[in-house]
């Protein structure tokens, strides 16, 4: 081992992580202390405007202006009894990052001293610059104008330094010219369209009370955890997020040890304060565990109103960061950091609800007589069908790819998993009213002491993208660093277009709703069956049987993107006034840059690596052993065959090592030289990313043979199991 991987190895563990008195403060009386919550506003805003504003926030209904300047004035002198100092509007820009600029509180008065001022005005908009974030060409670069609109249904909330504090606004970011320029935006449409559909379904079934539907969401969180001292001596991690070189550990994930395992204490530690600043902010972190993979890691949230869990997912990942590093950690959220193993997901856990707390995905006990639920799942079966593509392209990323069809992530092919009940009530229904529902049951353990425990009455299924997991659906195909305002605003859009087309077919059936629910309900299942599929993802048959059925099979984030300018896709969002034309442009030439410049920075790293980290390393040993060859042969007359045959191997290592780099390094130049985004995208998947996994081929190799004291790099057995 190198002398500063092996320091480092002795110095792991010995770091005191910070701490607080977890006994002294329990989490139900920090759980939201940060947060402009629902008693906040009760306390620093009069009776009549804290009504108005909770009709925006938890009713759904259109801002009231005139009460912009009592809750900016509220919401300030809040932030200033925590301290802060400075506040900010945070909003998500299309590099699916968080976006914040500090203003002070301060403002001179008449006799040069300073007062703390915020007006309504300030509140409502904000002004960033336009011009320096993605746009897809909705902003030319002299065009700067931008605006932030406060989002009342997304709580405020403080940011907490070592020294200071800041106000920070939850805002959508438009243009000057009234395009979305981020994520939150269409998300907040998409739930308006679907809520306009689902209600009109809502009240062919008799329900006239409901004001609003809203989609509910709760996405798990993968991270791995790795010493910081060991990921600042990798440049590959630093560039990209995820190793570019690394030979396969002699132990790896093949024990199935450390899932559910016992956490480490430095780990956990890690966890409880994370999950204190979590509490804080009102994101209530349930679920801490250790996953499948060596040092890598789950937090689950409780579900929430789908804007509200996109944001705070955002605080999440956020948060994730800050937190390692002060335990001498960094969390890596890259689909897949480490080759080999196990990769990071975001599960999306998606339902439908009213504003009067009604589940719309909640199946009863008699899943066949709830025609209501019945309506609304064949709804998004339909959906999930019909726009297969668009919920892949929802998914496409370049690190997304590494990921999809792995042994612990689902295809890329879109198919849906019901589970034995509700696919036997499906084929019922194909052929005529259901009348039946299976029952699960109880389970005998045998064994006196413990009890009998209901049985679901269907399995769970980890290998489908898309699975029904007893009220809900859980979207598995998320890729763990996406922005998920962007697969939630598909999903909604789409499955509003099919609820609408239900509807409307309800509507024009007239008579007997149950009849004509019937006979529409059939129509859609034998049109969109293909999409369910309960069976092994991961398994070869199901491929060809998907490609029987016609299912797509977009493998890669390229061949994902060919398929979006299609005029139907691009419609369906225009339909529900989710994207224009143009935003909706802008998207997938964002998508296609955003791809190029990932790859294109990991190819010109891996050339970099390659050349002048592992390239000198190999050459290193290479002389070692000549020198030892020569030095041996002068004093022993014992043969030095092998000694000769590593010498050649190492050396005819190094010669394939610098010729890989070098054609590398060739053919980024010429794919970057495409004449557009497309040709230079399909360049680098099918040329530059088969050339990049020829360089790591030979040097993972040569990492088992070269001096381990020579090893420039931390290697998987240091990196996930020295943490």
């Amino acid at each position: 081992m190198s002398s500063s991987r092996k320091k480092i190895a002795l110095s792991i563990g010995k770091e005191v992580p910070p701490t607080e008195n977890y006994m002294s403060e329990p989490g139900t009386e920090i759980f939201g202390s940060l947060v402009f919550t629902d008693a906040v506003q009760k306390q620093y805003l009069s009776k009549d405007v804290y009504k108005k504003l909770r009709a925006t926030t938890i009713k759904g209904e259109p801002l009231d202006p005139s009460i912009a300047d009592q809750v900016a004035q509220g919401m300030k002198e809040w932030a200033l009894s925590h301290g802060a100092s400075h506040y900010t509007h945070w909003f998500i820009p299309l590099t699916g990052l968080g976006a914040e600029k500090h203003d002070s509180f301060l403002e001179y008065t008449p006799d040069g001293g300073a007062i703390a001022e915020f007006s309504g005005k300030t509140l409502v908009k904000g002004e960033p610059d336009a011009s320096s974030f993605p746009s897809g060409g909705t902003r030319s670069t002299f065009e700067a104008r931008g605006y932030t609109a406060w989002d009342p249904t997304s709580s405020a909330f403080i940011q907490k330094e070592v020294n200071g504090a800041t106000l920070t606004i939850p805002t959508a970011f438009v243009s000057y010219t009234e395009e979305a320029l981020d994520f939150k935006t269409p998300l907040l449409r998409s739930v308006e369209s679907l809520s306009t559909q689902a209600l009109r379904l809502l009240r062919l079934f008799g329900n006239k009370t409901a004001k609003h539907v809203f989609t509910n969401m709760g996405p798990e969180q993968e991270y791995f955890l790795i010493d910081r001292k060991y990921y600042e001596l990798r440049p590959d991690l630093i560039a990209g997020g995820r190793t570019l070189f690394g030979a396969p550990p002699y132990r790896g994930q093949e024990l199935e040890d450390h899932y559910f395992g016992s956490i480490r204490e430095r780990i956990l530690a890690y966890m409880m304060d994370l999950d204190r600043e979590l509490w804080r902010l009102g994101i209530l972190s349930k679920t801490r565990h250790n996953e499948v993979a060596p040092a890598q890691f789950e937090m689950a949230p409780l579900y929430e109103k789908s804007s509200i869990a996109a944001d705070h997912n955002m605080i999440v990942m956020e948060l994730m960061r800050k937190v390692a590093l002060r335990h001498g950690l960094v969390c890596l959220l890259h689909e897949k950091p480490f080759a080999g193993i196990n990769g990071n997901g975001k599960h999306n856990n998606w339902s439908m609800g009213t504003d009067e707390g009604e589940n719309l995905l909640e199946p009863g006990n008699t899943p066949h007589a709830n025609a209501q639920f019945l309506a609304f799942l064949v709804a998004i079966i339909s959906a999930v069908d019909k726009y297969a593509e668009l919920l892949r392209i929802a998914i496409s990323g370049a690190g997304n790819d590494h990921r999809l069809g792995a042994n612990e992530a689902p295809p890329a092919i879109i198919s849906i998993f019901l589970g034995e009940q509700l696919q036997d009530i499906i084929n019922q229904l194909e052929k005529g009213p259901a009348s039946s529902s299976k029952s699960g049951g109880t389970m005998q353990l045998g064994v006196s002491t413990l009890p009998p425990l209901p049985k679901d009455a269907t399995d769970r299924n980890r290998t489908s993208p898309f699975a029904f997991t007893g009220n809900k659906f859980e979207f598995r195909a998320v890729g763990s660093s996406a922005a998920i305002y962007w697969p939630n605003a598909v999903l909604n859009t789409i499955v509003a277009e099919s609820i609408d087309r239900i509807a409307t077919k309800l509507e024009k059936g007239g008579g007997d709703i149950n009849k004509t629910l019937a006979t529409v309900l059939q129509e859609e299942i034998k049109e969109h069956k293909r999409v369910l599929f309960n069976g092994n993802g991961y398994a070869a048959d199901w491929h060809a049987e998907a490609q029987k059925r016609g299912l797509p099979n977009l493998k890669t984030t390229v061949d994902a993107l060919k398929a979006m300018p299609k005029k139907e896709y691009k419609e369906v969002f225009a339909k529900y006034k989710v994207l224009n034309e143009k935003e909706y442009d802008a998207r997938e030439e964002i998508m296609w840059e955003r791809y190029v410049k990932v790859t294109n920075i990991e190819a010109g790293a891996t050339v970099d690596i390659a050349r002048n980290q592992i390239l000198p390393a190999v050459l290193a040993y290479q002389s070692k052993l000549a020198q030892t060859i020569v030095a041996t042969q002068a004093v022993s007359k014992t043969g030095q065959k092998g000694q000769i045959t590593l010498l050649d191997e190492v050396a005819k290592g190094a010669s394939e090592l610098y010729e890989a780099a070098e054609a590398l390094d060739g053919l980024i130049e010429s794919a970057n030289g495409g004449s557009s985004l497309h040709q230079i995208a399909a360049s680098f998947k099918d040329s530059v990313i088969p050339a990049m996994l020829k360089v790591r081929e030979i040097a993972d190799w040569l990492e088992t043979v070269v001096d381990d004291e020579l090893w420039p790099l931390p290697k998987y057995r240091e990196m996930l199991f020295q943490y």
